[in-house]
């Protein structure tokens, strides 16, 4: 089977569910935060980044949705992410909605005309959704970091109780990502990486290259130990325009992500020189 189609998201789902993992919304996790409460047992969040496509976020909100699974899908403000027919039908699915805010790469900077499109945009979002938490874009083209916005700001003062980046005990959570179409994409991110933890990850031999390595671990996962089996606690982020039984369009996405990482390992190694 290929790797980052339909039939393979729906196989990463039902191998969680056989693991004992409960899905919750990143809003979820955080209301239990605040109370100082832990998920009990098992559990895992899925987030969505929705950047491009927004029609493949539909499919895998659909799947979700047969197999008993809530998620959260982040949507940017362009239009291929800001369809407003998608929005609100991946909403009345049951699916938390956020802002997948890139305020400071649009506002070249300017702080303070960010929060204002920041508050603009947060408003529209919430005709769709009473949205509660936020998640940065990486926006790898742009020297802004969309997360330095809030160090002038508080995204609390806007009825915010989570951004993934910030408000995660990545001490109990455990971060995958498909950033780069792959597992491992850490290695050429300029943004959607844990440092510290990441290493740590490593360390503890929870580094995975494709979604079968993942499949693999979760159906030998009687382990009792962290290297042997998975953390108790994950938080699984995928980008929906990925995943597709569209072979050509399929074809495109590998493409164009091998291309896109040489690029991006030419700018790490620009920025760190």
């Amino acid at each position: 089977m290929r790797d980052f189609t339909l039939q393979t998201y729906r196989q990463l789902l039902n191998a969680l569910k056989q693991a004992g993992y409960v899905f919750i919304t990143y809003e979820t996790y955080c209301e239990a935060r605040a109370k100082n409460v832990a998920p009990a047992g098992r559990f895992v969040i899925m987030r969505h980044d929705v950047d491009l496509r927004a029609e493949n976020s539909l499919k895998t909100a659909q799947i979700e949705a047969e197999t008993g699974v809530k998620a959260s899908y982040y949507f940017r403000v362009v239009p291929q992410s800001n369809q407003p027919e998608i929005i609100r039908k991946i909403a009345a699915l049951g699916h938390e909605i956020g802002y997948h805010y890139e305020d400071m790469a649009i506002a070249n900077g300017d702080t303070d005309v960010a929060i204002k499109h920041f508050e603009k945009q947060l408003t529209y979002f919430r005709q769709f959704y009473p949205v509660r938490t936020i998640c940065m874009h990486g926006a790898p083209t742009s020297r802004y970091d969309g997360r330095d916005l809030w160090k002038q700001y508080n995204y609390r003062d806007f009825g915010i109780i989570g951004e993934p980046y910030f408000d995660t005990d990545f001490s109990q959570v455990t971060y995958l990502t498909d950033t780069g179409r792959c597992w491992d994409g850490y290695k050429v991110s300029l943004r959607d990486k844990i440092p510290v933890y990441q290493d740590r990850w490593i360390s503890a031999g929870l580094v995975f290259h494709t979604t079968f390595d993942i499949i693999d671990r979760l159906h030998t996962d009687d382990a009792q130990t962290m290297n042997e089996g998975l953390p108790e606690g994950l938080l699984i982020t995928t980008h929906p325009q990925r995943w597709t039984n569209n072979k050509a369009q399929w074809l495109k996405e590998l493409l164009t992500q091998r291309a896109k990482n040489i690029v991006k390992r030419i700018l790490i190694v620009c920025s760190n020189a």
